[in-house]
């Protein structure tokens, strides 16, 4: 049996970084990643806009990963590539890993932390419920990413694609760029779904209809996709009686939300957060067992890699901490109202920590214009901010210490209310 420090469960962005940190903290550690080769999704992202937080350059997603890979190689941190986890049980010196590969079989290893970075996957046509036939040509924004940028197929000539995420938008431009006509983005709810940015440069640069409040009700086709049928929505989401139409197409793209992937969460008792879909975390990424972290998408679906990596570098590092000292540890709820924020990630504050500095990343339930959001101990302000506009396909991050006496047992409280002034955001 193999015996680590830290494992890290996947080697994108999130999984490079975490392991970087945690080998940097002097911890043996160990990379675990089921595809061939590092880099996770970053591989097939060859469009630019990677790196602008971190690096300050625009970056293909290929050369964003591997600035982390080179590192990694270079500080010979071991890798077990096409590996898959099948079991993880907790143990006297943490936790044992049953993991199995071509080259090895079956095998076991021990590891005093585990950092979970397992990323996310996507909604498939069956979780969305499209009426129709069953046939080819249907797939999701990031097989068709995948089967253009790495392997030189074009899946089809004539695409609608039904959700706005930014993984669709961006094939949006890339099937236009490659030749395919796309003939539409539908999006079954009011407001766009991804970035702002992506709408501009993917849909309108390249005079791609964005279609809100409509839906894709039924595909048509024996063999390959013939046509679909379209209709809008009323405000519940149900499609409106009259307002069908029938347009002819050989493809349809699928970005209706990613899931983050959290198996191996499940498999150990952590506590979920429903609205994430990720695990429950204070400040330190820890989860509700005791040594298990998670990071980067597999904790919440993040907007940019920079925030998947920087997420990566704190479990790293704090998993190397854990390791090396444990903690008895003092949670205290962030608590928000459900009706101003969609999500709040970490969901807890450690108060017996060295490391007084929190980064929280949040999202609003709805667009809001000229809003304050301040988080408070008791009366003590930790954080205030007024913000022009927020949205909720646009995460924010802010950071903020842990000054003053943070009473035990008593909630940190998180507040979006209107900002008395108005202007730019402070």
């Amino acid at each position: 049996m193999s015996n680590y420090d830290v494992v890290v469960l996947g080697g994108g962005p999130a999984g490079l970084a975490a392991a970087l940190a945690s080998h940097g903290k002097g911890m043996n550690t160990l990379i675990i990643e089921r595809e061939h080769r590092l880099g996770g999704i970053l591989k097939q992202c060859i469009h630019d806009g990677f790196g602008l937080v971190r690096f300050k350059e625009k970056l293909t997603g290929p050369e964003y990963a591997h600035r982390f890979i080179e590192q990694v190689q270079a500080q010979d941190i071991p890798v077990l590539l096409n590996t898959y986890v099948v079991q993880v049980d907790k143990s006297e010196a943490g936790f044992e890993l049953t993991v199995v590969n071509r080259q090895n079989g079956i095998e076991k290893i021990e590891a005093k932390a585990l950092i979970m970075a397992t990323g996310c996957r996507e909604r498939t046509a069956r979780q969305v419920f499209i009426n129709g036939t069953r046939p080819a040509g249907v797939y999701t924004a990031g097989t068709a990413q995948h089967l253009v940028n790495l392997e030189g197929y074009l899946p089809g000539k004539k695409c609608v694609i039904l959700g706005s995420g930014d993984i669709g938008l961006i094939m949006a431009r890339r099937l236009t760029l490659e030749g395919a006509q796309v003939l539409g983005v539908y999006e079954a709810k009011s407001t766009p779904s991804g970035l702002s940015r992506n709408i501009v440069q993917c849909l309108h640069d390249f005079n791609i209809p964005l279609h809100l409040s409509t839906t894709i009700t039924r595909v048509f086709g024996d063999d390959r996709v013939e046509a679909v049928e379209i209709a809008q929505v009323d405000e519940n989401m149900r499609p409106i009686a009259g307002t069908e139409q029938v347009i002819e197409c050989d493809t349809v793209i699928l970005s209706v939300g990613l899931i983050p992937e959290n198996e191996i969460a499940e498999m150990l008792g952590i506590q979920m957060d429903a609205a994430t879909r990720g695990p429950v975390v204070d400040q330190h990424f820890m989860t509700s067992v005791p040594g298990v972290f998670s990071c980067g998408n597999s904790l919440h679906v993040n907007d940019l890699v920079d925030y998947v990596s920087e997420s990566g570098e704190i479990a790293g590092a704090s998993a190397a901490q854990y390791v090396r000292e444990t903690r008895v540890r003092e949670l205290v709820e962030i608590k928000k109202d459900n009706q101003d924020f969609l999500y709040v990630v970490p969901q807890h504050i450690n108060i017996n920590t060295s490391n007084q500095q929190v980064i929280l990343y949040f999202r609003s339930r709805d667009i809001r214009e000229n809003m304050r959001v301040t988080i408070k101990s008791g009366d003590n302000v930790l954080f205030s901010r007024k913000y022009v506009i927020l949205r909720p396909p646009e995460m924010e991050r802010v950071r903020f210490q842990l000054k003053g006496d943070i009473p035990a047992g008593r909630p940190i409280e998180i507040t979006m209310e209107p900002a008395e002034d108005k202007g730019v955001a402070q």
